[in-house]
Parts: structure tokens; sequence; C-alpha cells
């Protein structure tokens, strides 16, 4: 009796060490398939129909914002909001790809790079720390971001949710711009 209580103790000591450890390991694939330039690896790691409508509702908003009471009253105002609204979605498909999550995790600043694949390496350069001055936190049991900073230290939180055992990137939040810091 005790040896089935200590093997079922043991269990489920190991099923939570490695559900707990899932966040980790998800965010070095993404590290190791962002160095390795593997978009079909970074994709494994991706919950992208997720990201993307977390992207299109982030820009809407921010569009909205900037825009303002005053311009969002005048009809042609309106009409120019929808538009640039309409816009946001395909933009945001086209973009938020293996390639293009490899640009923004690698630091670049416009995802221009990214729309003719990923560069190839430099066998001279040592290849850029993707996630380098990370910091990791545990939101929930399942759900957990990684934050990083660029070179003006403005964050960048990617959010990594569970799903049953597996653990996937579901969000980026993407910084805030000067003028919503003042809203």
């Amino acid at each position: 009796m005790k040896r089935w209580l200590a093997l079922i103790l043991v269990g489920a000591l190991a099923l939570t060490a490695y559900v707990g450890s899932g966040p980790y390991r998800t965010m070095r694939a993404i590290r190791v398939a962002v160095q390795a330039q593997d978009a079909a690896a970074l994709s494994k790691q991706v919950d992208f129909p997720s990201v993307r409508a977390s992207l299109k509702a982030q820009l809407s908003d921010r569009l909205v914002r900037k825009a303002g009471p005053g311009l969002q009253s005048s009809v042609f105002a309106a009409l120019g909001l929808r538009l640039a609204d309409s816009l946001i979605g395909p933009a945001v498909d086209t973009m938020v790809t293996p390639l293009g999550l490899g640009a923004i995790m690698e630091g670049r600043k416009e995802w221009a790079h990214a729309s003719s694949g990923f560069a190839p390496p430099d066998p001279s350069a040592r290849p850029a720390d993707p996630l380098h001055g990370v910091v990791y936190r545990y939101e929930s049991t399942s759900r957990f971001t990684a934050t990083i900073n660029d070179e003006q230290g403005i964050p960048t939180v990617f959010v990594v949710t569970r799903s049953g055992l597996d653990w996937r990137l579901s969000d980026i939040r993407l910084p805030p711009v000067a003028s919503d810091s003042q809203s």
C-alpha cells in the first residue's frame, strides 16, 4: 500500500514539474526557433489566431484613441476611421506569421524585414539572443508572461497560456504609445 502511495505521489510531482516548466520550455523553444530562423518550429509554439485577434483589437483601440472624440464626431473623419480600421485586419494577418514574430523577437524596429523572410545568417556574426533580458512571471496557473524591454526600455509582453498540458504563445501586449499613457 505504501509503495502505491509513494508511486502516486512521485507521479503527481513529476506531472506538476512538467506542467510548471511548460512555459519555460515553450519560451526556450521559441528562442531556439528564432535563433535558428526556423519558421516551422516557431509556428508550433504559437496560437496564431489568438495572437492576431489580440493585436487587431489593440491596434483598433489605439486608432480610435488617437483620433479622439473631436475627430470621431465628424462624418468624414468617421468614414476615414472605418477605412483605416478595415485595413488593420489584413495588415495584422500579413505580419503575424512565424517570420514576423521572429522579427519582433529579434528586436527589429520594423516588420518590413520579415516580409522577405529571415535573412541568411552571417556566419561571422554571433546570433542575437531574441529573449535577452527577459523577465518571466506567472500571472496564474494557466497564464505566464515574458517581458522584453527594447533599447529604450519600452516593454513588450509575450503571454503564454496553458491548454491541457501544452503551453503556447497566445498574446502579445504591445508597449504603450506615449500618447496612450497620457490619456
